[in-house]
């Protein structure tokens, strides 16, 4: 195909941007989302409402605006860049981080609901048991709680994953250079939209795929027996 081995070094650099994007909001999402889902089962009112006011009002928020918001509410308008200003790619760099930190932000809770989820599947004798040994909240939970509660949840996590890898295309809105960016200027170069069209979704077919069957063999293999 012409217009791939045109831009072939682009779809590659393009895809890794992608790549990540999506392993660092990742990493970001299941450490907030595992703290926020602890927030909103712990027995502290104040806790609880913290957690689920950041639930509500970030999961119905678009993730677009998200993002627009992390470029121009934080670096424009508070001069929150999270890039050494002095560097010739300080622009470059501050709006990968600051998409870096969208995603995160969104992401961090369908990961929280979902880890909450997995909590409640774990039965209710079992927290009872810990607190009756003498085990605080804390370690209720780490101990007894989200170990099971991560093995009962590992397919919806990966649905979580792919939902994330398909949502670094809106980092585009702010100039990151990832696949959706070049895609829309490639179409603009060559006006070959089927075929550049059809690079990009085999090129995210790539990267989904394999993730679906991992995590499906994964869930499989961690499933807790009840």
């Amino acid at each position: 195909m012409e217009v791939f081995s045109e831009y072939q070094g682009q779809v590659f650099a393009a895809f890794w941007t992608t790549i990540q994007l999506t392993v660092l909001s990742a990493v970001g999402a299941l450490i907030i989302g595992t703290v926020l889902a602890a927030m909103r089962l712990a027995p502290v009112p104040m806790l609880n409402w913290m957690g689920t006011a950041y639930v509500n009002v970030v999961r119905n928020t678009p993730l677009t605006l998200i993002i627009l918001f992390c470029s121009f509410g934080l670096s424009q308008t508070l001069g929150i860049t999270l890039a050494d200003p002095s560097s010739p790619t300080s622009i470059a760099d501050s709006n990968f981080r600051l998409a870096a930190l969208g995603l995160t932000v969104y992401t961090a809770s369908f990961v929280c609901e979902t880890v909450r989820s997995g909590v409640n599947t774990v039965p209710l004798g079992q927290a009872e048991a810990a607190r009756s040994l003498g085990l605080s909240f804390g370690q209720n939970l780490r101990i007894v709680l989200l170990p099971q509660a991560f093995r009962a949840v590992v397919i919806p996590l990966g649905s979580v994953l792919i939902a994330l890898t398909k949502n670094t295309t809106i980092a585009s809105a702010i100039g990151v250079a990832e696949a959706a960016l070049l895609m829309k200027e490639m179409i603009e170069n060559t006006a070959a939209l089927l075929a550049v069209g059809t690079i990009f979704a085999v090129g995210f077919l790539i990267l989904t795929l394999p993730l679906g069957l991992f995590f499906g063999w994964l869930g499989k293999r961690a499933a807790v027996a009840r």
